[in-house]
């Protein structure tokens, strides 16, 4: 095969990585294994024209994709609707979408994987067209982000501390808004503290992410208006990867999500992937079962991609 690998230097483990030496062991890698491949590590604000320029290309077999979530969710934007196949190099904080692939979360040992890995039909989701791998949430999720990026970090661990200061914020602070929904033409109002909707159910015993890329459907997930002691519950079971088995939780499923916010008088905000984002008074979600292709672990069905 022949790939092309673009990383972005300032995402995550990589701003502390010698991306020369990363990028020599990465061609040594997939060179052993058989294959043709370029490398390229470039800052994050180059990171878009570069997967859109790469996934144009009509000579090249995959493309790899290093640095964090909202990386890892850009590339699969890009490759989705380029048809391109798309490896993931997890360089993070949280590496959801690598746990959803069951891969390495180290940045050294995932190209041996990669490299001697299988290409498979995975899903992707959508939000008025924008693609997510993870998940689209508001209320709860969509108020932290926003508290958090008014603090300034510029380290991980700074991320970290900042995260920690907006959940205690979102606590003493929660939203209480109301939604109505339709799953597959069941149709439903509901008064919600949070919303969250994900590229397949998230699994029971995690973090929130799901154990399959290739079940065919959205989760959804909505919980009550919540007290402070409530979202802290709710903290402490997501800390837990009791997520979905939280009280807090109501849990559906579709293929098909349309939400309206009937009573909203002011900007709303959204998190797809990680990113605040503006959005609507009515948002539609989809899956879209089969028409991401990714490179993962061998172990997937015991094959080895072609050289």
């Amino acid at each position: 095969m022949k790939i092309k690998a673009i990383f972005n230097r300032d995402g995550g483990t990589f701003r502390t990585t010698d991306m020369a030496a990363y990028g020599q062991k990465v061609e040594d890698v997939f060179q052993a294994a058989g294959h043709q491949i370029e490398i390229a590590a470039v800052s994050g604000n180059e990171m878009q024209e570069a997967l859109e320029r790469t996934c144009r290309r009509d000579d090249l077999d995959a493309i790899l994709a290093g640095g964090g979530d909202g990386t890892i969710s850009a590339a699969a934007g890009v490759a989705w609707k380029n048809r391109m196949p798309l490896g993931v190099v997890p360089a993070g904080t949280m590496n959801l979408f690598a746990r959803t692939l069951k891969l390495p979360l180290d940045i050294w040992k995932v190209p041996e994987v990669l490299a001697n890995g299988v290409i498979i039909d995975g899903d992707i989701g959508s939000a008025d067209g924008r693609a997510f791998v993870h998940q689209f949430s508001m209320g709860l999720h969509a108020r932290m982000v926003r508290y958090r990026e008014s603090y300034s970090f510029r380290s991980r661990a700074g991320k970290i501390a900042a995260s920690t200061r907006a959940a205690i914020g979102v606590i003493l602070n929660p939203p209480d808004f109301e939604i109505e929904f339709d799953v597959d033409g069941h149709k439903e109002s509901r008064h919600v503290s949070a919303v969250s909707v994900s590229n397949n159910p998230f699994g029971r015993d995690t973090l929130m992410y799901a154990d399959d890329v290739t079940a065919g459907h959205l989760g959804f997930y909505t919980a009550p208006p919540l007290s402070p002691p409530g979202v802290a519950k709710l903290a402490l079971d997501v800390m837990r990867g009791k997520f979905r088995d939280s009280p807090l939780i109501t849990a559906m499923s579709g293929h098909a999500l349309d939400l309206h916010f009937p009573k909203v008088e002011r900007k709303i905000n959204c998190v797809i992937d990680g990113e605040l984002l503006p959005m609507g008074r009515d948002v539609a979600l989809r899956i879209h079962p089969g028409e991401l292709k990714l490179l993962v672990g061998a172990d997937r069905d015991g094959s080895s991609i072609q050289k």
